[in-house]
């Protein structure tokens, strides 16, 4: 699998255990709605919990309500989020090396 992959199986195993969900993390759609009508049910309460379970595992803060709308609505959108954040974070804070 690849990284993206591998996030994406992360995201939905996050999902599952942090939300309590009755279906497993095979169970979710890549694409799949997490809120609204033909979505996977989610609530304004997952919603936070997402945005606190996704800043502890990744340290992808979600500052406002607009950010985590856009960020929350699939696993996907969420693992390009992450994705993002973690290539950023990367590529800004390199150790320097010792001389």
């Amino acid at each position: 699998m690849n990284e993206q992959a591998n996030l994406i199986q992360e995201i939905k195993e996050l999902l599952v255990e942090n939300l309590m969900l009755q279906i497993t993390a095979i169970e979710i759609g890549d694409e799949q709605s997490l809120f609204g009508p033909g979505s996977l049910g989610l609530d304004s309460v997952d919603a936070l919990q997402l945005v606190v379970a996704l800043d502890k595992r990744y340290g992808l803060k979600l500052p406002n309500p607009e950010a985590a709308r856009a960020v929350l609505r699939s696993v996907a959108t969420m693992a390009e989020a992450v994705a993002a954040h973690l290539e950023g974070s990367s590529t800004q804070h390199q150790v320097p090396e010792r001389e």
